[in-house]
């Protein structure tokens, strides 16, 4: 696992941020609060090997779910900003349910490059439900969203959706990805708070609104038992940023690389499940 830091890489001649023929090395930006934008870079990997990937983690930022709105707004906007002056990226993809229903529109008005947004997955829950109770797992800021009150009142009319805002299960799959015991005790809350709502003892299926959250899919498992299936949008966000990159060449010029805005043990921290992500350079932004 390499490691370097941002002044060590070199910046990208200034160019338009959108042209006709987008440079073969331009990379995929994939951008998230933390590491949980892994499960969405997985499925982009799977539909698009060649691409070049640069994934951003504003582990300084961590937690977003308890910040204001208009801190993550702000931050979310300033961060991306310079990302894409820096490294011209064909296309950012914000891996991040909680700065997508806050920031997205924001960060589309000002950055010329293709944004992919992540929002609850409530439309395919609905249409998997037969008990029609539907349990929804968050962060604090995203489950209070008017955002996802409009996917509730276009997609899940007819269905109940329980939300729970879940910050706990952010640091334990923070946790597991650095080789870490994850705490029994914050999936058992998480689960234990949604079958505790009215009607909650019928959801058989459950949105996972963070893209934290799949990392912990098999522990949540076995705290809701048998016949509650999961679901989340790492498979339909990636198929959007496939649609929006169809036709364009890749070339991978250097290793695709991790940036961390938090403090410098990131490498010790999180190296190995990094290179396991194809995730081989290192630095802090």
């Amino acid at each position: 696992m390499a490691t370097e830091t941002i002044s060590a890489i070199p910046r990208q001649a200034a160019k338009p941020a959108q042209t006709d023929a987008v440079e073969a090395n331009a990379p995929i930006l994939v951008f998230d609060s933390g590491v949980g934008g892994l499960t969405v870079l997985e499925e982009v990997r799977a539909l698009l090997p060649q691409a070049p990937i640069l994934y951003a983690a504003d582990t300084a930022g961590l937690p977003y779910g308890t910040k204001t709105e208009a801190q993550i707004a702000a931050r979310v906007a300033g961060l991306l900003g310079r990302m894409a002056e820096r490294f011209r990226p064909r296309l950012i993809c914000i891996a991040c349910n909680t700065a997508s229903t806050i920031a997205l529109g924001m960060v589309r008005e000002v950055l010329e490059v293709p944004i992919v947004g992540t929002v609850p997955a409530i439309k395919p829950a609905a249409a998997m439900t037969r008990s029609g109770v539907i349990g929804l797992l968050g962060t604090q800021a995203t489950i209070r969203q008017g955002y996802v009150d409009r996917l509730e009142h276009e997609f899940a009319q007819g269905k109940r959706l329980l939300r729970h805002g879940a910050p706990g299960l952010v640091g334990a799959a923070e946790a597991k990805l650095r080789g870490e015991t994850v705490d029994p005790a914050v999936i058992a809350e998480a689960a234990e708070a949604l079958r505790a709502m009215p009607g909650g003892s019928e959801i058989d299926t459950v949105v996972l609104a963070c893209t934290h959250f799949p990392l912990l899919e098999t522990e949540l498992a076995k705290a809701f038992g048998p016949g509650v299936q999961f679901v989340h949008g790492a498979q339909g966000i990636a198929r959007q940023v496939a649609r929006l990159v169809e036709g364009q060449g890749f070339e991978r010029t250097t290793p695709d690389r991790a940036l961390f805005t938090g403090p410098a043990d990131f490498t010790q921290a999180y190296g190995k499940a990094l290179a396991g992500y194809g995730l081989d350079s290192v630095a802090r932004f």
